[in-house]
């Protein structure tokens, strides 16, 4: 695609995980960044508050691993509250979605289950339904068999739902063309925006051209930092938000129309996309002279 896309560009919000580390919240396995809603909810809901003001206005709620299979029964009250704590930090014109995750591992596809899967996905995604989310977003997929499963459960909610696949920190989990697959199953089974997502930033570009090519609304949120194996993602050596902003320049002139940040990126980075594709929006708008 040549030029910029005429649609209106969507924020999003960048990675909870990162910030708690950099505020001093540790995020432990095996829940990581969930741990934090009971432990720290006023350093989350802080957080969330920064990517509002940095200019997000889709804020995705903490709810990556309030998952059944790792919480049981405490699933629902604890992806609840973080659906509670991540509406009230934020202006009330902002959509809050609702986070689901494979329920294994996004990084290890092998272990992503034959059964199982989707009744898990639908538990969490009728909790976050109720919990009166603006849409549900299945994000960091890297098998697109799983990925489906979870699309459908949340269409089957009636809420809005999007769907992001990764290619993990090297790029290596998915092709192009295996994501271009997986997105259109994706869509065919109702999603309406499809993500790349937790793929580094330098190696993102192939992937929204992917996306592109299927029609549908497009987004690309990357990673800039570095995976750990016990705490997660770290943002140490992060790159300038401005590099990173000019790589998402390249996404949006592909046809990306919401653009965010996953690993290692903060409220600066979305920062910088909100100034930079703020002020694309006003030239756009700008009544042409005669």
């Amino acid at each position: 695609m040549s030029g910029l896309p005429a649609e209106h560009v969507d924020i999003l919000d960048g990675p909870v995980g990162t910030e708690l580390l950099r505020r001093g919240v540790q995020t432990p396995l095996p829940l990581w960044s969930a741990g934090a809603i009971d432990s720290a909810p006023e350093v989350l809901s802080q957080i969330h508050a920064d990517y509002a003001r940095a200019g997000a206005s889709v804020h995705t709620a903490n709810t990556f691993r309030t998952q059944p299979r790792k919480l049981g029964a405490g699933f629902e009250a604890l992806a609840t509250r973080a659906v509670e704590l991540a509406r009230a930090a934020v202006p009330t014109s902002a959509r809050v979605a609702g986070s689901l995750a494979p329920v294994e591992d996004c990084y290890r596809p092998d272990l992503s289950p034959l059964e199982g899967a989707r009744e898990e996905h639908r538990q969490l995604a009728r909790t976050l339904a109720e919990a009166g989310c603006d849409l549900l977003l299945c994000e960091t997929f890297p098998v697109a068999r799983e990925a489906w499963v979870a699309v459908e459960e949340c269409v089957a909610t009636g809420v809005e739902t999007w769907a992001a696949f990764t290619a993990g920190p090297d790029g290596t989990l998915l092709t192009p063309e295996a994501m271009h697959a997986a997105a259109r199953g994706a869509l065919e089974r109702g999603a309406s925006c499809i993500l790349v997502n937790c793929t580094p930033a330098a190696l993102t570009l192939p992937y929204v051209e992917a996306l592109a090519a299927l029609g549908g609304r497009v987004g690309a949120y990357a990673n800039a930092g570095h995976p750990d194996d016990a705490l997660g993602w770290t943002a140490a050596d992060v790159p300038a938000a401005a590099r990173y902003v000019d790589l998402a320049e390249t996404w949006r002139r592909a046809g990306a129309s919401v653009l965010g940040g996953c690993c290692g990126t903060g409220p600066a980075h979305c920062a910088a996309l909100a100034q930079r594709f703020a002020a694309h929006e006003a030239q756009r708008q700008r009544p042409a002279r005669s």
